[in-house]
């Protein structure tokens, strides 16, 4: 009996050994050379994403009010700037005019790519844990302050040079108004902006709306004005005066200057066009549209970039494409016509450009009253220009934030700044055609038959 029980027992011992499986414990996957580590999480966001449903009208519901109180800021902005053109530190140092775009610009990239940074973050749910919350923001707060203080003076130097190159005398005293203004309003306006967009990330999270949909409108709407009235106070100031905590942060402290610096570069071209048709008479009104045509166009795109990054941070793996974004060169029919719901956001956001810019419109015709005169051909125009401006970056966007995807960086620190560069650009030269165009066609038509009307009702 008792060498059957032996026999039994180890039957037993050698079945539960056979059902038991083969574990093989696998080393945590390393991120290769030269790639972006952007989170620290453990597992990959494969492990943890859950699905989330979210229709055209959730999309747009969360996207229009953010979206109408950005254009309204940009409409203050513009006539802000209107206004303070005709100060005299803007009119004895003409180069301030060529640093607005590209100041402006510098705020919507950092403000924007650290929005989108901690909406990605906040969506994957890698600021779950307090201590990895309080880390991230403190060392994306320091990465700003750190890009803010070194790009806003490049943008003064490219100012400077763009003022020798097209043949204009720069004064020493004004270099040095130019390039401590610029440096003075890029930090003081990121520390302000940083805070806010973490206060609103934060707070979106907790209300359980999507940050991606609210964060970069919200930028807008305040970056633009707080960036003009701290530029137009430091220069006056001294015109009178003087007539690394985290592995990812630490990697976009090196190598994410690159991208910021072209699209400064890019935004500084938008700063010359405008520079050089502000003050003709067939431009009368430029100043109040451009902040408000590049704010709509860059704060729209920035969405879009946003949400395509945190599609593919949720469902792809650094350096992979799905299998529904592997072309670079996506058909534009995909890209506005599908039931993607990268598709489906772009729909909305390109159905706010229009409705959006005629309210910016009439409240501009309210406050400037004759001072801007708004007739239908013009609008026409405007609202030809405003819409290209905007399919055509809907488009880069989702193009560029494929091709960095690819090459394993982060789409929320790489490719916003492009865009948002090409905004500027596009939108300065677009509506520099727009009164082109209105002053031909006004030239060759009697004015009886343009009758000047509410910006609401061409």
């Amino acid at each position: 009996m008792r060498g059957e029980e032996v026999r039994q027992r180890r039957k037993e011992e050698q079945l539960g050994s056979e059902e038991q499986p083969l574990v093989r414990e696998e080393s945590p996957r390393q991120p290769a050379a030269g790639t972006v580590p952007w989170t620290s999480r453990e597992r990959h966001p494969l492990d943890t994403a859950k699905p989330q449903e979210e229709t055209a009208l959730i999309i747009g519901l969360q996207v229009v009010i953010p979206f109408m109180l950005a254009g309204m800021g940009m409409t203050m902005a513009g006539m802000f700037l209107n206004y303070i053109q005709h100060w005299n530190v803007f009119v004895d140092i003409k180069e301030l005019l060529t640093l607005v775009p590209s100041l402006v610009g510098l705020k919507g990239n950092l403000e924007m790519t650290l929005a989108c940074r901690l909406s990605t973050a906040a969506n994957t749910g890698i600021i779950n844990d307090t201590q990895q919350k309080q880390k991230m923001i403190s060392s994306n707060l320091a990465l700003i302050q750190v890009q803010a203080t070194v790009v806003g003076l490049l943008a003064a130097v490219v100012a400077i040079l763009l003022e020798f190159i097209s043949g204009q005398k720069v004064e020493l005293s004004h270099i040095g108004v130019l390039c401590a203004s610029s440096v003075l309003t890029a930090f003081m306006a990121a520390l302000f902006l940083g805070i806010v967009m973490i206060c609103v990330v934060l707070g979106a999270q907790k209300i359980r709306i999507n940050p991606d949909n609210i964060a970069t409108p919200i930028a807008a709407m305040l970056g633009d004005v707080v960036s003009l009235c701290i530029l137009a106070g430091t220069s006056t100031i001294l015109y009178r005066y003087i007539a690394k905590q985290s592995p990812s942060i630490t990697e976009i402290l090196k190598t994410g200057w690159f991208p910021i610096i072209i699209a400064m570069l890019i935004s500084s071209l938008g700063g010359l066009i405008f520079n050089k048709t502000i003050t003709q008479k067939k431009m009368i009104g430029m100043a109040v549209f451009t902040p408000l045509v590049n704010g709509v166009g860059g704060n729209l795109v920035s969405i879009q970039a946003s949400r395509i990054s945190t599609y593919l941070h949720s469902w792809s793996s650094p350096g992979v494409l799905p299998h529904n974004m592997r072309s670079f060169f996506p058909n534009p029919c995909h890209i506005f016509c599908s039931s993607d719901i990268n598709s489906v956001s772009s729909r909305v956001l390109l159905f706010l450009v229009i409705p959006g810019h005629l309210v910016f419109l009439y409240i501009i015709y309210l406050i400037e009253g004759e001072d801007i005169k708004m007739h239908s051909l013009f609008v026409v125009f405007y609202l030809v220009a405003a819409l290209s401006q905007v399919v055509i970056l809907l488009y880069l966007a989702e193009m560029l934030v494929r091709v960095v995807w690819r090459q394993s960086q982060d789409p929320d620190s790489y490719s916003i700044p492009y865009l948002t560069g090409m905004g500027d650009l596009l939108g300065t030269s677009f509506l520099s055609l727009c009164f082109l165009f209105d002053s031909f066609f006004s030239d060759k038509m009697p004015m009886k038959n343009l009758n000047v009307v509410e910006p609401g009702l061409p």
